[in-house]
């Protein structure tokens, strides 16, 4: 057995943990961090890299705004590999019933500074050509923009180690009180440990109300300009919220390689990394039913993984209410890259003390503790 002592040991190196690192080393923190796998693997790896602001509620508007503009600072430091592209989302609307969300969210978001374009029928065809006729129009968001998540988290993780941050390899077997064990018995004290290890995190809190989203992704081949924007259908929030059934809803991303990234499907209870044909099938319907043309390009690669989801749909970020040593940055769902950066400087404040940008309250665990251990 052997012992380190260091500020902060943070458990998961995917694009949260990396963030937080990133943040922690920069505020002069001695930092460790824990990854089992790879730098940017788990829903890192399976995530579309939207950075996107959101609302659902102000909380997740605040924390995603927040966020976003954290990344427009960053953009000029990141390395090419990370393909940071401000390419904007159009919120696609099918029907006259969903132009009025648009009218809703236009409002909701001039409000508050952001920038959004509403989209007659012509407008929309221009912009995105190979959309299906008969859209009723779109709400632009042209701050919106995408990353490559996995090559982010990296070059966050390696800023941190520059700083003298360390990453160590293993399995954390157990977690509190100040103190991470490893799997080959090795013990690392700290004054802080997050829990950072997305939809595992309820496996080193047994008591954290965190389930398990799977969700598939299709990569396609090279066809430049065939998307523009982050597509999204404005039904995708009528179907990404329910919390018991498995859904699909329209979403593709345009790549800097001219590839483009189709999503999106959520299933709950399923804890394999299979391919369900079932559900691919249905999202690349989705898919087809907005963009017909995509029947005639080539998918190259499919995959899975699995996000970390809350009950109300917001990310567990701050102290536990039994153990003042243990944070949290975990319950990100579908917005843990957006979301990355601000989480982790909200965590960097709460342990330095220093006021929080936005208030840090909605996100505090408190409220995401069940009170029986599950077995």
């Amino acid at each position: 057995m052997n012992a380190a002592a260091y500020d902060v040991v943070v458990v998961g190196a995917g694009i949260v943990g990396a963030a937080c690192a990133d943040a922690f080393s920069r505020h002069g923190l001695k930092i460790a961090v824990v990854e089992r796998d790879v730098v940017g693997s788990g829903a890192t790896a399976a995530g579309m890299g939207h950075v996107v602001v959101m609302d659902d509620s102000d909380a997740q508007f605040a924390l995603t705004r927040y966020s976003q503009r954290l990344w427009q600072q960053l953009a000029p430091e990141l390395p090419a590999d990370v393909e940071y592209q401000q390419c904007g989302t159009i919120w696609v609307a099918a029907d006259e019933e969903e132009m009025a969300e648009v009218k809703r969210k236009h409002s909701y978001y001039t409000e508050r500074a952001v920038p959004t374009n509403i989209l007659d029928v012509e407008a929309l065809a221009c912009m995105e050509p190979n959309l299906r006729s008969g859209m009723a129009g779109g709400l632009l968001v042209p701050q919106d923009a995408v990353v490559y998540p996995p090559c982010a988290a990296r070059f966050l993780l390696e800023r941190a180690q520059t700083r003298g941050a360390q990453l160590l390899f293993g399995s954390v077997q157990e977690i509190g009180r100040g103190a991470v064990r490893l799997a080959d018995n090795t013990h690392l004290s700290a004054r802080f440990v997050v829990n950072a290890a997305g939809a595992w995190a309820p496996g080193l809190t047994p008591k954290l109300d965190i389930k398990m989203r799977k969700g598939h992704l299709v990569i396609t081949d090279r066809y430049p300009g065939f998307v523009r924007h982050q597509l999204v259908e404005l039904g995708y929030l009528k179907s990404a919220h329910s919390l018991t059934t498995d859904s699909v809803a329209f979403n593709i991303q345009p790549r800097q390689t001219g590839q483009m990234l189709i999503g999106s499907s959520r299933q709950y209870g399923v804890e394999h990394k299979q391919i369900d044909p079932e559900i691919l099938s249905r999202m690349l319907r989705r898919a087809l039913e907005f963009m017909p043309a995509l029947a005639q390009t080539s998918t190259i690669r499919t995959w899975t993984g699995f996000r970390a989801a809350a009950p109300d749909k917001l990310p567990i970020i701050g102290e536990s209410p039994v153990d003042p040593s243990l944070y949290f940055a975990t319950g990100h769902e579908g917005l843990g890259i957006t979301t990355a950066l601000g989480t982790a400087e909200l965590l960097a404040d709460r342990m330095m003390g220093n006021t929080p940008a936005i208030p840090l309250t909605p996100f505090l665990p408190t409220r995401a503790f069940v009170e029986h251990s599950h077995a």
